[in-house]
């Protein structure tokens, strides 16, 4: 939440604004099959499943997950710019 300049201080710089785009679908990738891997490996290492075994399915997870993170970002940031979140000094109170 942004606060009033008089509230700041005159010495201190107003928030950075909010990003209103979208993330790559290579960030959405790389994300999801990194916390697929760190889910999966603490149970397939007590398994015995070997570990690259464990990234290959990751990987595989990853890319179906970071579909639905995709779209669901690409509508949080629609909603974003709709409210008009994301100006500097947009915030309230």
């Amino acid at each position: 939440m942004s606060e009033p300049a008089e509230a700041r201080g005159a010495g201190q710089k107003a928030p950075r604004p909010l990003r209103t785009t979208p993330r790559p679908l290579l960030v959405h990738w790389l994300v999801d099959s990194a916390v697929t891997f760190l889910a999966l490996i603490i149970v397939g290492l007590f398994v015995g499943v070997p570990w690259w075994l464990v990234g290959i399915v990751s990987l595989v997870v990853g890319a179906i997950a970071a579909r639905y993170t995709g779209r669901a970002d690409v509508r949080a940031m629609e909603a974003r710019r709709d409210r008009g979140v994301g100006q500097a000094g947009s915030g309230s109170r």
